[in-house]
């Protein structure tokens, strides 16, 4: 009982210290790189959804956690007060790729341009490690910009 309980302690420890195992696909830290910017890419749908896309995209973090992953994006809109952000799920035909549009209502009333970090709205949502299978690629759109990281 003591030896195959040691060996499979030894492999363990043997196994996350050597560097392809680190680097490789199995650890979730490795699932998405760095996002890129890119041209959107998909033409604007049908208006189902009253929110206007968001100015410009200018980050994307996808973040493991035991549920799977956070997709979290940054945009810049032009002026302060947007409110109600989303990141909303667009149908395609490639099952490999996440494309999201990144949608937000505007203000109320006139409001000030303001500096860029005053006007940046953030938006997050989580795919399941089931969903996370299948997916290759993710791509967050907006109107005159997206980000796309891919595995």
């Amino acid at each position: 009982m003591k030896r195959p309980v040691t060996a499979a302690l030894v492999a363990v420890l043997v196994l996350t210290s050597c560097g392809p195992v680190r680097d490789s696909r199995l650890n979730p830290f490795n699932w998405f790189g760095r996002s890129e910017r890119v041209e959107t890419i998909s033409p604007l749908q049908e208006k189902r959804d009253p929110r206007l896309l968001v100015a410009d995209v200018v980050s994307l973090t996808i973040e493991p956690y035991s549920g799977g992953a956070i997709v979290r994006a940054t945009g810049v809109m032009e002026t302060q007060g947007w409110w109600q952000v989303e990141l909303v799920e667009v149908k395609g035909d490639d099952p490999t790729h996440l494309v999201l549009d990144f949608r937000t209502l505007p203000p109320v009333t006139q409001t000030a341009v303001g500096t860029v970090r005053s006007r940046e709205v953030t938006a997050a949502m989580t795919v399941s490690p089931r969903r996370l299978e299948d997916i290759s690629r993710i791509t967050v759109q907006g109107e005159r910009s997206a980000r796309t990281t891919r595995r």
